[in-house]
């Protein structure tokens, strides 16, 4: 028996060995995948700069350190996509288990560490007494690791006790002491850490992971939404109204706070603003879970004063008192514009406030909202050669490959054509399964393909077919053969007024037609803006493309640093408008050849983001009507920037910037493009080739990954 229980023994070994031979297999065989891209990639920047102008001595060196700096740019403005996020039973459970397990003065040394950290004091009171709340305690001992550069990480750090160091490439930048905090990036996205953290000595830490981060910050937006939206039902005149007009208005109010004793509203002055009064501060609040805080601030136990001075007389005679869930100010929404009365406020008290002028522009766009009307002239125009029975019929075996037009991060573009019709030039996106899998990408593309499959709009690239074999998608395309606006813009420097105002307005038509059917783009930036042969703009395809219901919001993180909209990188939720903000972004670095938020390094350009645009300096080259179009399109609350009302880009398309510019031309394609490209033909010193036979048409869900 002894002798067959080694046996057994042996074998699971065996087969243990087997399966860790198996994994590690599948790990080269990726890394090979990745390497052998990065061959393809090398081989084109190589044979880019044979065919342009011979180099020798020390220009060859000078060369070499620009390519360097170019190459380290172009990492800066690669797309990043965080895995799709909706958050699971477990962790909401584990997050509200975690939240009444720290004492006040841990509390309070997480908040003062988040108050002093440039992009987590971008978070308001609750998010961050949220955020507080679900962190947990861990342990290091001295010389232990926190963080090792180079590797990816999904977890921020607070120190709480003890010291850390922080190194980069085995130098000391600083020593991290109690409220310092690190690794927040990871809270964001997949990030590569660039230094490392080790204990000094041994040392007490908060830590908070991005599932965590995430799922937290996301019911802190769904409970003030819900509670706003409940709190203008409340109102008799509002409750008629639909549910997205209500998700709407409470975008567009103001959450404004009162200190003990404010004057809310002054008898005799002017005004034009309507008051609820949403919440207030109580002294339980510190030791309450975040939650329970949000449940809570629902209660009327906080109220303001309503008083009025009668005539000759001195003091204030006491009208009513009016409580949490109550409002106030509703006149002034009517066009009464003297205020009659003071208000003020008993205990710390916080109003949403709106103005008469959004209400009734809210109020005047019921019953026309422009987003329903059908875009008039901007449908893509089938060519006469491109028979739809054609696309239905056709096999990866009827394309020959002309030659490659660019690599990416999970495969590359050929240039192809029909071999029964070489006249025909399309675009052939050839993918790598596992890289797509690997990188948590595969829903991404998925949606990218259903959605850019339906559109048919002459500024957006079609996409006609997809086929698939064991290893690879291939995804054809309409062919864009004048390049890109990067590239353009590289050449260039910047663009004059009329080239800018041209390529943004073929911008602004595809978001148009995009976000007419409920689609985020979320990507917008030059090298996503390809030029067809006769120089006109479409957006190309990108992973970041999502569908989203209407007054609904998303909450993954994707887009390129710079061009990002502050609610995405705050994790509040956004919508259609976080295109708006990439526009005007993209504006900036037409007209002046530079983005208005930028930095060293990925923390500084998301912070510079959060700021604001208030914050960045305008140089000259962009002029006052720009200026003022960029400010309204990169306002900080997404309902305010221009474009997000009832009249959609139509805002966009009134102002002054485009006073003189032909919309209808541009729609009827007979206004002429600021460059012609010259396009090679596909042959010129080509040899074609061909796909692999045997390959098909892939399934919608991709289930055979």
């Amino acid at each position: 028996m002894g002798t067959l229980r080694d046996l057994q023994f042996a074998l699971q070994l065996k087969i243990e060995e087997l399966r860790q031979r198996d994994t590690l297999i599948d790990e080269l065989e990726l890394e090979l995948d990745a390497k052998d891209e990065l061959i393809r990639r090398l081989q084109e920047e190589l044979d880019r700069y044979r065919t342009s102008m011979s180099l020798s001595g020390p220009s060859a060196v000078s060369a070499a350190n620009s390519t360097q700096i170019e190459d380290n740019q172009r990492a800066k403005r690669l797309t990043v996509i965080s895995e799709p996020f909706s958050p699971d039973p477990v962790t909401i459970a584990m997050v509200s288990q975690r939240s009444c397990n720290k004492s006040q003065e841990s509390r309070r040394l997480i908040q003062a560490a988040f108050m002093k950290n440039d992009l987590l004091r971008s978070l308001d009171e609750e998010e961050i007494r949220a955020v507080t709340a679900c962190m947990y305690r861990c342990t290091i001992n001295q010389g232990c690791s926190v963080i090792q550069e180079g590797t990816v990480g999904d977890q921020a750090f607070v120190l709480e006790e003890g010291r850390l160091d922080v190194t980069k490439d085995g130098r000391k930048l600083f020593t991290a002491e109690p409220e310092d905090v690190f690794g927040e990036l990871a809270l964001l996205y997949d990030c590569t850490h660039t230094y490392s953290v080790s204990a000094q000595t041994d040392s007490k830490l908060w830590v908070i992971d991005r599932k965590s981060y995430q799922t937290v910050l996301m019911q802190c937006g769904l409970e003030h939404l819900s509670h706003s939206v409940e709190l203008l039902r409340s109102l008799p005149f509002l409750q008629p109204l639909p549910e997205d007009v209500i998700i709407k208005m409470c975008g567009l109010m103001k959450e404004t706070k009162y200190a003990d004793g404010d004057y809310i509203i002054c008898q005799g002055s002017t005004g034009d603003s309507f008051y609820i009064i949403s919440k207030g501060q109580f002294p339980l609040l510190d030791c309450l879970s975040p939650f329970f805080f949000l449940l809570l601030g629902c209660r009327g136990i906080y109220k303001v004063t309503i008083t009025e001075k009668k005539p000759g007389r001195e003091e204030q005679v006491m009208l009513s008192e009016v409580s949490g869930r109550q409002w106030f100010g509703e006149k002034f929404l009517l066009g009464e514009n003297i205020r009659t009365v003071s208000v003020m406020a008993v205990g710390e008290v916080t109003c949403l406030v709106i103005d008469r002028e959004i209400f009734e522009d809210i109020m005047d766009g019921l019953g026309s909202d422009s987003r329903q009307e059908p875009q008039r002239s901007n449908e893509f125009k089938m060519k006469p050669d491109e028979d739809p029975a054609l696309f239905t019929s056709s096999t990866l075996s009827d394309f020959q490959i002309c030659r490659t037009l660019g690599v990416g991060e999970f495969g590359h573009v050929d240039l192809v054509q029909l071999k029964s019709n070489i006249k025909r030039n399309f675009a052939m996106r050839v993918l790598k399964k596992k890289l797509i899998l690997s990188g948590g990408q595969r829903e991404h593309i998925l949606k990218e393909q259903h959605i850019l499959k339906e559109a048919r709009c002459q500024f957006l690239i079609r996409v006609y077919k997809t086929f698939k074999d064991v290893d690879q998608l291939y995804i054809l395309t309409e062919a864009c053969l004048g390049g890109d606006l990067c590239n353009l813009l590289k050449d260039k420097g910047h663009f004059d007024d009329c080239s800018a105002r041209f390529y943004t307005a073929c911008v602004v038509e595809a978001l148009a037609f995009l976000h007419q059917q409920g689609v985020i783009y979320r990507d917008v930036k030059p090298e996503n803006v390809a030029l067809d042969e006769h120089g006109y703009a479409k957006l190309i395809g990108s992973g970041c493309l999502k569908k989203v219901d209407t007054g609904k919001k998303t909450w993954t993180f994707c887009g390129t640093l710079g061009y990002i909209a502050p609610e995405i990188i705050l994790s509040k939720g956004h919508s259609i408008f976080a295109d708006l903000w990439s526009l005007g972004v993209l504006m900036f670095e037409l007209l002046s050849g530079r983005l208005p938020f930028d930095g060293s390094d990925s923390l500084k350009i998301l912070t510079a983001t959060v700021r604001g645009i208030d914050q960045a300096e305008f140089p000259q080259s962009i002029c006052k009507d720009a200026c003022s179009l960029i400010k309204k399109l990169c306002r900080s609350n997404p309902s305010q920037r221009l474009g997000s009302q009832n009249i959609g880009v139509k805002d966009i398309q009134k102002h002054k910037w485009f006073e003189e510019f032909n919309w209808d031309g541009l729609h009827r394609r007979t206004l002429t493009p600021p460059v012609i490209p010259k396009v090679k033909q596909p042959l010129e010193g080509a040899t074609c080739a061909l796909y692999t036979e045997g390959s098909m048409e892939p399934c919608t869900d991709w289930d055979d990954f």
